[in-house]
């Protein structure tokens, strides 16, 4: 007689588009891990604005369809494929990526993605690590190569890369400046590693920094920065290597083993609220904390 199939929650997307795009389905079948490969029980999965470009289509790199959306989760192991020697079921892990997609009950992902995650640190936490945190560290410690004694704007630093910039910066010994749009959203800041916090709201506030990041576009005479010997560099976590990667999971494990490094937990959504969280991450103003889907 043959095993049924077991089957699980998750959120699939047929056609690239609106937050509408994203379907509840409680029929997905649960992915078998592979070679080096995991299966995780999802506890909590982080949203991050890079899964709305990619479900609207608009991002460069485009999954195949139909997927289902999601990279950072946090969970417990459930089984292990063949010549998996790091990770046991019953160990609770954090991902920078998955193969199937985090927006799901089970999730499969490579074993060279996945961290172990302390104990001290809630699986909502754990979800809030991945993609914050570790472009966070390349941004600084890799791209800008950054020393103790340093300054450091972070622009928008309430959200979730933003908290986790001023965490490491801090840690690593810089001074660090951060801005956010709310009294709340300054005072997290200020909690997290900022020395000292601007509101992006106000008339002129640039006046009192000099400096400013932009999600938009901008305006740049290129004989500013010849004169300053300024530079402008880019950060995409996906160019990082295996190795890289690596460097970095044991820089930030050891930030949680200190205690630098704590993920601070915004909006938190069920995992059939999902079209709500990609429609508020985008257009919620003012937002404190990283933003997550509970899955179970």
């Amino acid at each position: 007689m043959a095993t049924r199939q077991k089957l699980m929650r998750a959120i699939r997307v047929f056609e690239f588009g609106g937050p509408e795009v994203l379907k509840f389905q409680s029929d997905v079948a649960v992915p078998i891990p592979k070679d080096h490969q995991v299966l995780i029980k999802v506890h909590a999965c982080g949203v991050n604005p890079v899964d709305t470009y990619i479900r609207s289509g608009t991002y460069s790199r485009k999954p195949l369809l139909p997927y289902t959306p999601g990279f950072d989760v946090a969970g417990v192991i459930e089984a292990v494929g063949d010549h998996v020697s790091a990770f046991k079921k019953g160990d609770r892990v954090f991902t920078t990526s998955t193969i199937s997609g985090g927006y799901a009950e089970y999730v499969v992902a490579a074993d060279d993605t996945v961290y172990t995650l302390p104990e001290k640190l809630d699986f909502k936490q754990g979800a809030a690590i991945g993609i914050p945190y570790f472009t966070a560290y390349r941004a600084l410690l890799h791209s800008a190569r950054v020393k103790a004694g340093e300054s450091v704007l972070v622009h928008g630093a309430s959200g979730g890369v933003g908290l986790a910039a001023c965490q490491i910066a801090r840690a690593y010994g810089l001074k660090v400046l951060g801005t956010a749009g709310s009294e709340e959203g300054q005072n997290c800041v200020l909690q997290n590693g900022a020395h000292e916090v601007f509101n992006h709201r106000e008339v002129n506030y640039i006046d009192k920094i000099k400096v400013v990041g932009s999600r938009g576009p901008i305006e740049i005479n290129p004989r500013d920065t010849m004169a300053k010997e300024s530079s402008i560099i880019g950060v995409a976590l996906y160019s990082s290597t295996k190795e890289e990667l690596q460097q970095f999971a044991a820089a930030l494990q050891a930030g949680m083993e200190v205690g630098w490094l704590r993920p601070v937990i915004g909006s938190q959504y069920p995992l059939e609220k999902v079209a709500q969280a990609h429609e508020n991450i985008i257009h919620s103003s003012g937002a404190t904390g990283k933003m997550i889907l509970l899955v179970s």
